[in-house]
């Protein structure tokens, strides 16, 4: 039975996946805010359908500690399950992508088309000047930034913090919204049967980037990340 859900689910969003892109791509002259509120409807979806068929869900501890203004969100990355999330907490946001997304047929055109911050992660000197210098142009646009400092998904535990993230926010003078949750526990990387359950998403109180580094910031993000880990990724 866990494995005809699972086979359900998969199947399901890679139709529906297919379709909105598609309907993305028709539609690639509208502003910017209309393609992401199709796009959007993906993660949607697979939200309700996660729930549907495995039973997990989630719930949001400091919701109300967010500000109005645009900031930089950074958190740890467990899974695939909190880049489709943010779309329904988070106000209109940009994420920042290793080049290679956007050559997946369909998948990465749709997402070429949410203006995505795209980065050459083989060059690294330019890749920092990229991030800090479209991060700051979104921020100012009134997008937030999404960044998942570890640069790619880990286990459980909370990984190594880059600066990235903090470089944009001092670039823009824009405060960080850390966040940190236990997806990896129900949907791990790669893993194809998931496990019910509630996912625990905090959402940490904005830290102002004024008079620490970046080096310092990151580090103060990865701190905080690994005392909720300790609360939370618990058996």
């Amino acid at each position: 039975m866990p494995f005809i859900r699972a086979s359900l689910f998969i199947t399901s969003i890679i139709l529906v996946l297919i379709l909105v892109a598609f309907v993305m791509l028709l539609l690639f002259f509208l502003p910017l805010k209309h393609r992401y509120a199709i796009g959007s409807l993906w993660a949607k979806f697979v939200i309700w359908w996660l729930k549907i068929t495995h039973n997990i869900d989630y719930k949001i501890i400091g919701l109300k500690t967010m500000p109005a203004t645009a900031c930089v969100i950074m958190s740890n990355h467990q899974s695939t399950w909190e880049t489709l999330v943010f779309q329904l907490i988070f106000p209109q946001q940009v994420w920042v992508l290793k080049r290679e997304l956007l050559w997946i047929p369909i998948f990465g055109w749709g997402l070429a088309l949410t203006s995505p911050i795209v980065i050459n992660r083989s060059n690294k000197l330019q890749a920092i000047k990229t991030l800090t210098k479209q991060g700051t142009a979104k921020l100012k646009r009134g997008l937030w930034v999404v960044v998942f400092p570890e640069g790619t998904r880990q286990g459980r535990q909370v990984g190594h913090y880059q600066s990235g993230g903090a470089m944009i926010a001092k670039s823009a003078n824009a405060a960080i919204i850390p966040v940190y949750h236990n997806a990896g526990k129900y949907w791990a990387k790669r893993q194809f049967i998931k496990k019910p359950g509630t996912i625990d998403l905090v959402i940490g109180k904005p830290i102002d980037p004024s008079d620490k580094t970046a080096k310092q910031l990151s580090k103060e993000v990865e701190q905080w990340a690994r005392q909720q880990e300790e609360k939370y990724n618990t058996q």
